[in-house]
């Protein structure tokens, strides 16, 4: 198996080869998931990589960031500068940048970022499809799945071995972007599930304490290399973009001796000392052994890496009192964590004393006094990170990027960039951002449906309220249809799951009048063992007319392919997508039609076009897209008709882990006075905020833009009776009267 190690600096990427990393993952220039580290400049790339390339080493750019529509011409510069360079591989999220990848520069191998969430086998077949030679699978998964999965698909498996994990599934993680703007999938997150919560709603008291409830311990599986060999893996991939070369270098270390020494219990020992060595958190199995772990999750830790140094136990002038737990000298590299607002900052210790002499270096237990950053309080927490004299030694650079500057300078042809550049840009007719509260007639094409009778959708004595743009209804609970529609929606969207496969034949009555608009959606998040639950409802569903389908991740494509259900003896196999089943027997017999839902995370016209050549026929703009990215984004002609999501409660995170000391349906409260709420909804534990964000005050401007519908997602929620009525009343009022709700990243700025 491969070992591939991380490098967020020259001095880690010299440490990795040097420990016997066969292969090193750095950040490309520009679109990747650890924005908030330095850029590397593409001479520093050049340099990196031949400085591997002669140790026979290999090098993947982390080009796995969202692009929104402004970043294409920089995104197309970037992938002809790697091509140029050689990269081993390209490692990508983006559909858009897979597409301009696979279009235009062929020659780049691709894999498939872990945030394109490949949790089951069927995702992993359908990135190999699209031209990945390598899947990083999700850290959720089990020893068991990716057995299964390696057995079903011919690709190259990758697993992170070591490192950091999320408490929610990467690609499905809003948390830091709804809270401002910061966004995890554009590199950007500033960790909310690090903060510690309490239970009880915002302004009533403080709250019971619940704790650091979704800060993971780290993943150590050094012990499972046999494991994992034999589950099929190609690559044991370690996390740390954004650590030391000290770290780097004692991890890497540790693994080269594990995989050149299997079944040795002496080297196997000699291997834990060093990742010992490494300060990083408490540790664990993650979810190789267990779905559940019970050791993943240490509510009363703060989950920071490094040795705990101790409390503060007084600050004056920026400088702490505390007694050590640990040694501790000049030029060691420090991390506080603030108690009170959740926040850390690092630092390098420049100055420490005991009394009113000034020290070089103390022991445990010294009672000492020490500079500090802004803001440390007493009671905040200190932790050593990195030692000074190993920093030292690893400022010692062998790679000299300036010696490669002349190399890129003419790297690219302009010529071929022009000629792309020309071939993308085809602007639609609409007006500028600029022009951005341009009130225009409503979108040709929207649907004015008036109500007629409570049996369509309306209730008699309702007023009715028009939206300026076609709208549509999901729920995840037939309950939610009691609601109080002020007009029916041109679509009743239906999350498929065990509960509303098990009430559909009891509401037969109450879905007679959506049947020509009805839609079932699948859930983002769809794990093997339950596949065969999916294949076979959706056969039952579509054997029964049901035709139209919103899926929630790329990979569901297949589930309605030829011979995708599971199979049922009356059932006839359902027809590949797009195409029309022949006539007899039970099978379908109109067009299948697919949306996506915006868990495909798309946040620029290539992405569009990417799914457009997978045969959707509309599909979802990211829901945490701003604004000025809608308007870029509507700016240019489509390959599809788009909606987004208008109403609701989007899960800020999703996750496997359901933790005995959680409390569903229970107001959780972070230090910054931030509610959410946990909830179980298909199989899977979500946060959601404790409000619904609404667009409806801006569907005109969304309309006039070209937005083709809007969708009022009830999931997750019990609405009042009359909750939408007063909703739809402010459409196309901003800031007037009723309600203030959050608009989620649409009047802020998506970072």
């Amino acid at each position: 198996m491969e070992l591939l190690a991380p490098a967020g600096t020259i001095e880690a990427f010299e440490a990795a080869v040097e420990s016997g990393a066969d292969a090193i993952y750095i950040g490309a220039p520009a679109f990747n998931a650890r924005a908030l580290a330095r850029h590397f400049s593409l001479a520093e790339v050049a340099a990196m990589i031949d400085h591997a390339h002669r140790n026979r080493v290999k090098v993947y750019l982390a080009m796995n960031s969202l692009m929104k529509e402004e970043e294409i011409g920089k995104a197309v510069e970037e992938l002809a500068a790697l091509e140029a360079l050689k990269s081993d591989a390209l490692i990508i999220q983006d559909l858009g940048i897979s597409y301009l990848a696979r279009k235009f520069f062929p020659a780049l191998r691709l894999h498939a970022s872990t945030l394109m969430g490949a949790h089951n086998s069927l995702n992993v077949r359908q990135f190999s499809e699209m031209g990945f030679q390598r899947v990083v699978l999700a850290r959720e998964m089990t020893l068991a799945e990716i057995g299964k999965i390696h057995r079903q698909c011919p690709v190259e498996l990758e697993v992170f071995v070591h490192g950091a994990l999320c408490f929610a599934y990467s690609g499905l993680c809003l948390f830091s972007s709804y809270l401002g703007g910061k966004s995890g999938l554009r590199g950007r997150c500033v960790q909310p599930c690090r903060r510690r919560y309490t239970w009880g709603a915002k302004g009533r008291g403080s709250g019971a304490p619940a704790g650091y409830l979704f800060s993971m311990n780290d993943l150590a599986g050094l012990e499972l290399i046999p494991q994992l060999r034999q589950a099929g893996v190609s690559s044991l991939k370690i996390e740390g973009r954004m650590r030391s070369a000290q770290y780097v270098a004692s991890v890497v270390k540790a693994y080269r001796l594990a995989l050149d020494n299997p079944a040795t219990p002496a080297v196997l020992a000699e291997a834990k000392e060093l990742l010992e060595q490494a300060m990083g958190r408490k540790s664990s199995l993650g979810y190789f052994k267990k779905a559940q772990p019970a050791d993943i999750i240490a509510p009363q830790h703060s989950g920071n890496i490094g040795l705990f140094l101790g409390k503060i136990e007084k600050v004056t002038s920026n400088r702490a009192q505390m007694s050590l737990k640990e040694p501790l000298r000049i030029g060691d590299r420090l991390r506080i964590h603030q108690e009170g607002s959740g926040e850390r900052q690092s630092f390098t210790l420049k100055g420490l004393w005991q009394g009113k002499v000034a020290l070089d270096k103390a022991k445990a237990g010294s009672r000492v006094q020490l500079d500090l950053p802004p803001g440390g309080q007493w009671g905040d927490s200190l932790y050593k990170v990195d030692l000074g004299e190993r920093r030292q030694q690893a400022a010692k650079k062998s790679i000299q990027p300036g010696l490669f500057s002349r190399k890129v300078a003419d790297l690219v042809d302009p010529r071929k960039l022009s000629q792309i550049a020309h071939f993308l840009h085809q602007p639609a007719n609409r007006p500028s951002a600029a022009k951005t509260r341009a009130e225009r007639p409503a979108a040709r094409g929207q649907v004015q449906v008036q109500a007629r009778s409570q049996a369509q959708g309306g209730r008699r004595g309702v007023p009715q309220v028009q939206l300026p743009l076609e709208w549509w209804l999901k729920i995840d609970d037939f309950e939610s249809l009691k609601v109080q529609l002020p007009t029916p929606p041109s679509r009743l969207v239906i999350t498929l799951s065990r509960q509303t496969f098990a009430q559909f034949s009891r509401q037969q009555k109450r879905l007679t009048p959506y049947r020509r608009r009805l839609v079932w959606a699948l859930p983002p998040v769809i794990l093997e063992d339950d596949l065969p639950f999916y294949q076979e409802a959706i056969g039952h569903l579509r054997s029964s007319g049901y035709n139209t389908w919103q899926i929630g991740h790329i990979g569901q494509c297949l589930l309605f392919a030829a011979g995708a259900q599971a199979p049922l003896a009356e059932l006839e196999k359902s027809p590949p997508v797009g195409r029309k089943a022949g006539r007899g027997g039970q099978a379908p017999t109109e067009r299948l039609l697919l949306f996506g839902d915006y868990t495909l995370n798309v946040l620029n016209s290539m992405s569009v076009q990417a799914l457009a050549g997978l045969g959707l026929a509309s599909v979802q703009l990211a829901i945490e897209t701003d604004r000025q990215n809608l308007f870029d984004v509507f700016g240019h002609k489509n390959a599809l008709p788009m909606g987004m999501t208008i109403y609701g409660q989007p899960p800020l995170f999703t996750a496997r882990l359901a933790s005995p000391f959680f409390k569903y349906d229970q107001p959780l409260v972070s230090p910054k006075g931030e509610v959410i709420v946990l909830k179980q909804c298909w199989g899977q534990t979500v946060a959601v905020a404790d409000q619904p964000f609404s667009l409806f005050p801006y569907s005109t401007e969304l309309a006039a833009r070209g937005v083709a519908f809007g969708v009022v997602d009830l999931s997750r929620m019990h609405p009042r009776p009359d909750e939408l009525t007063a909703a739809f009343r402010q459409s196309g009022q901003p800031g007037r009267g009723g309600r203030r709700l959050s608009t989620f990243n649409y009047t802020g700025t998506l970072l």
